[in-house]
């Protein structure tokens, strides 16, 4: 419990980052989002697949430079531009370079561009303020979800997955999200309640899908955690697995139901 909670002081620069927005988070996006990819394209080694760092990189920096263009609205020209280029890699790689060329792909739709939401959320200006949900629905259900299995769980969530997740401590943690998302709600926007609680379920259980899609690959590529960065809980893409599904979902919410 000490190494866990000594681990958390870790994530307050981002936290400071989340507040100040802006070149800070896109900042702070970049390097998060890079330090998991490396993580993800690592986990793949016990299977003999070695997905390209490099294009993951380069892909990464299009990706930041079009917000920063605000060429955003071309999100199809980042994507197309990634695919000729993985394309290319797959044509003059050896051995399994469609494996190579798919993970590779998929570790940029999966880590960085839904990562990358986190930043389209930035930029909602008036409405900004959700940007904080993400990390709420997401805590909070990881947290209200660990104590309420532990204290009640006796029905398995998805032993074949996550032998330890129990469907009482997935009820527990969308509880968590919801009392969490209301509570800022309604300090922040009370005329919006409503879409909090909302958000507050529909955060909850895109955050476990997160949790358990992750699970998922590392126990296909039979590892226990995806790095060490972090004491207590593993690497950088562990402890923000559930925030790469969060995001997109608090993003389209709010562009089509709030705004």
């Amino acid at each position: 419990m000490k190494t866990r909670v000594i681990s958390s002081l870790i994530l307050i620069p981002l936290l400071y980052a989340v507040y100040s927005g802006g070149v800070i988070l896109k900042v702070a996006g970049i390097i998060i989002g890079l330090m998991a990819l490396k993580e993800f394209y690592n986990a793949f080694k016990n299977m003999e697949i070695v997905p390209s760092f490099s294009i993951g990189a380069i892909s990464c920096a299009l990706l930041y430079l079009m917000n920063v263009f605000n060429m955003s609205p071309y999100f199809t020209l980042w994507l197309f531009v990634s695919i000729i280029v993985i394309l290319v890699y797959i044509l003059i790689s050896k051995g399994v370079g469609l494996l190579n060329g798919a993970i590779t792909l998929l570790g940029i739709i999966y880590i960085l561009f839904f990562s990358y939401h986190v930043i389209l959320i930035d930029g909602l200006e008036n409405y900004r303020y959700f940007i904080w949900l993400v990390f709420i629905t997401a805590f909070v259900t990881d947290i209200f979800a660990y104590f309420s299995g532990y204290l009640f769980g006796k029905h398995k969530l998805c032993p074949s997955i996550s032998p330890k997740k129990t469907v009482e401590g997935a009820i527990g943690g969308m509880l968590g999200s919801v009392i969490g998302s209301a509570i800022f709600g309604y300090f922040i926007a009370p005329d919006l309640l409503w879409h909090f609680i909302i958000i507050g379920i529909i955060g909850s259980i895109a955050g476990q899908i997160g949790d358990l899609t992750a699970s998922a690959v590392k126990r296909m590529v039979k590892i226990k955690d995806f790095g060490t960065l972090i004491p207590g809980h593993g690497g950088v893409l562990d402890r923000f697995d559930s925030i790469l599904l969060t995001a997109p979902v608090i993003y389209y919410y709010v562009v089509f139901f709030i705004l």
